[in-house]
């Protein structure tokens, strides 16, 4: 929560938790991906671009498409209006999400070929760009482990220079995973991606 909201919780902690529960208690006959659809209709409504990014993590998390986000987008047109459509549009041009791009909004999951099995170093993380995606693998003799190069928290696409040892920290808010277990150690609370993988005449293949 924001810094305003953990002190309106310590401040009047009986009314904030009576509002929390409202909230709650609002969606119960929605389905998780209902509701996060709507929540990301509401910060566009606002223009919270920090709520935006959020909250359309949270509803791709949560089994949402990049087709059924825009629809949901499109579908509020009438309360919406274009202009505040086109400044979530822009939001997700900037982030730069590689299933929103247009020539994967309809796209089937498939294999992917990452790198050359003997051209990944043994013990030391490193940074692959595949099919318009980035990656990181990291190798221990002949374990391997493909991570998303995005945060989980609003889908930063994390760079090579963030790896310090076997630690991956995202540079726009911190978040700190462990490249050997995926897990997030400081600020955030959910792992990193891990792609499916496999190795075929000597080729590293990623699923996603």
């Amino acid at each position: 929560m924001s810094d305003a909201l953990n002190y309106l919780v310590k401040a009047r902690p009986e009314a904030m938790t009576a509002y929390f529960t409202f909230l709650k208690k609002a969606g119960d006959h929605l389905d998780t991906r209902t509701r996060d659809l709507i929540s990301v209709i509401t910060k566009v409504a606002v223009q919270t671009e920090g709520g935006f990014r959020q909250y359309l993590t949270r509803a791709l998390r949560n089994g949402a498409t990049p087709n059924e986000v825009i629809d949901a987008l499109l579908m509020a047109f009438p309360v919406l209006g274009l202009a505040k459509i086109v400044w979530a549009t822009e939001i997700l041009l900037d982030m730069d999400i590689p299933e929103f791009r247009p020539e994967n909004l309809d796209a089937e999951p498939a294999w992917h070929t990452v790198a050359a099995v003997e051209a990944i170093p043994d013990g030391r993380p490193e940074w692959y760009e595949a099919d318009g995606r980035h990656v990181f693998v990291y190798r221990t003799g002949e374990e391997l482990r493909v991570y998303d190069s995005r945060c989980p928290h609003q889908v930063t696409d994390i760079p090579h220079l963030a790896i310090d040892g076997v630690r991956l920290t995202c540079p726009k808010h911190e978040w700190a995973f462990d490249l050997d277990s995926g897990d997030c150690v400081a600020k955030g609370n959910r792992p990193l991606r891990r792609f499916e993988h496999k190795v075929e005449e000597g080729q590293l293949l990623a699923y996603w």
